[in-house]
């Protein structure tokens, strides 16, 4: 990552977590597939449905472990070895605990949260039931999020893959099995889930513990070292205090959402697994863009900084270009995947058209902050995204959408939020990077 070409080796390394997060979301999306071909609309509803309560209570954490790639990443770009050790350590402690404090939370907060939102009536037995079941499964989300982070700060994209490729065949086939044969609907594909989820969890603590230092895993040497923990936390919870933004909006959306039925619940949680992919595209350049950032911003290699800040920006604006045309291109057989449902199939219809034509500007913000992360600048991105989306979107859903009703006018609170934060991002990115690389240069 410090010296040499950089296209190649950030494809090399983007590509496989691309691949993980999609396989990740696809345990999601093949229970979404399953109960809506094989069981009922209002199971799909019930599955879908649940994505932004699971990403609102979710995210923080993963923002920690973001915080860990980045910090192991730095000592590398340092050649701290010393240092490593510990922040591995405290990295798969914080996973376990994080773990078992989602499991809990999960757990108790899923039927009163739910009703909040207003899930229809004719959903939210089912969602309750799929929420806590997949909650069970936590710890072992927690554990393969870290530890996939780990192994990404030294560059090694492939074996959490592996990981992800035995899982996602593992969930697929249990979820056939319950779902079509013991008739167990959203019961089933939870179950799968979890199921799913300790097998990557294991693999990813086997290749650790099987690792070479300084990044070998020592199960009897798991503890928090302080100066590891603040320095994680200090660049992961900003990162996700901005997901949960995201997520804390999205859970907004969602009851506004729910106003409209069950169809359009099952609808937009249909179109929304292909916003996911798209997006997991992005989110690849994004750790791509901060793992190199982070090793050569240690390094004090500022000009090749600015080159991984163009690469990773001009690829993941192409791809997702790329991507989103192929999607609204056929989108009539992606639909077709999820549902055979009419009204089901217009509002994921809807969906896709006025969210995908739009999404190539979403690197705007997400390149850029996570550039200034690398840099060590995580509170910036995090405090603009809170008002670029948790701000605006509310204020759209209490002014816009109580004049104009209509769910197209609610899914056009997405775009218009996006060229607010893409903006205000790239400024603040502009204007940092100018003052410290002339500071630095200056010293």
């Amino acid at each position: 990552m410090l010296n040499g070409s950089l296209t190649d080796k950030i494809l090399i390394f983007a590509i496989p977590i691309a691949l993980s997060s999609i396989l990740q979301q696809m345990f999601n999306a093949v229970d979404v597939a399953v109960v809506g071909r094989f069981a009922s609309s209002t199971a799909q509803a019930a599955v879908g449905g649940n994505g932004a309560l699971i990403n609102l209570l979710l995210n923080l954490f993963i923002g920690i472990s973001v915080g860990a790639n980045v910090v192991i990443a730095k000592y590398i770009g340092q050649g701290r070895t010393n240092r490593i050790k510990g922040a591995v350590h405290t990295a798969m402690l914080i996973a376990f605990f994080s773990g078992i404090i989602l499991l809990v939370l999960g757990i108790s907060v899923a039927k009163p949260i739910l009703e909040l939102m207003g899930t229809p009536y004719d959903v939210i037995d089912q969602a309750v039931l799929y929420l806590r079941i997949y909650f069970a499964g936590m710890p072992f989300i927690m554990v393969y999020n870290f530890g996939a982070s780990i192994l990404r700060s030294i560059g090694d994209t492939k074996r959490p893959l592996i990981c992800l490729v035995v899982a996602g065949v593992t969930n697929a086939a249990i979820n056939l099995i319950l779902v079509i044969v013991f008739h167990m609907g959203v019961a089933g594909v939870g179950i799968g889930t979890v199921v799913s989820n300790m097998i990557s969890s294991s693999m990813i603590v086997y290749f650790l513990i099987k690792e070479k230092d300084p990044i070998k895993l020592y199960p009897r040497e798991l503890k928090i070292h302080k100066i590891e923990l603040i320095r994680m936390l200090k660049i992961g919870v900003p990162a996700g205090l901005q997901s949960m933004v995201f997520s804390f909006a999205n859970v907004f959306i969602q009851a506004e959402l729910n106003k409209y039925g069950s169809d359009a619940v099952a609808g937009s949680a249909a179109g929304l697994n292909y916003e996911y992919i798209a997006y997991f595209m992005i989110s690849a350049f994004n750790q791509a863009t901060m793992t190199f950032t982070s090793q050569n911003f240690g390094a004090k290699k500022y000009d090749r900084c600015k080159k991984i800040y163009r690469i990773t920006m001009t690829l993941a604006v192409a791809v997702t270009i790329i991507m989103c045309g192929c999607f609204l291109l056929w989108k009539g057989f992606f639909i077709g995947i999820f549902t055979s449902e009419p009204k089901v199939a217009h509002y994921a219809s809807v969906r896709m058209m006025r969210l995908l034509s739009f999404y190539f500007l979403i690197p705007t913000y997400e390149i850029a902050g996570s550039t200034l992360r690398g840099m060590g600048y995580s509170m910036t991105p995090a405090v603009i995204t809170v008002f670029g989306t948790c701000v605006f979107r509310l204020a759209w859903i209490y002014t816009v959408c109580r004049k104009f009703k209509g769910f197209e006018v609610l899914m056009n609170v997405y775009p218009v939020s996006w060229v607010i934060t893409g903006s205000l991002v790239l400024l603040s990115y502009y204007v940092i990077r100018r003052k410290v690389f002339n500071n630095n240069n200056a010293g």
